[in-house]
């Protein structure tokens, strides 16, 4: 239930955030939503679980919902045909 519950919440907030969006902030706003989803997934699973291996999805879900959110920032602050910082 959570699980869907949190696709159908993310896939609302992409549909309300792609009004009146440039392309790229859209795409910074689908990094993060599916960021956010995955994570939630992870700590789903981490409910499911006790001891070190609870402890370990939940530093993955954070680290998974920093990564999405820095790769965000970064598409929708740096120029893609110029910034070093994706390898392009």
């Amino acid at each position: 239930m959570k699980k869907t519950l949190s696709i159908a919440l993310a896939a609302g907030l992409v549909s309300l955030a792609a009004c009146n969006t440039s392309p790229r902030e859209q795409a910074a706003d689908n990094i993060e939503a599916n960021a956010e989803a995955i994570a939630d997934n992870l700590e789903d699973a981490a409910d499911n679980t006790d001891g070190n291996a609870e402890a370990a999805l939940e530093n993955q879900a954070d680290a998974v919902r920093a990564t999405g959110q820095n790769q965000a920032e970064d598409m929708r602050t740096n120029d893609p045909d110029t910034n070093l910082s994706n390898g392009i």
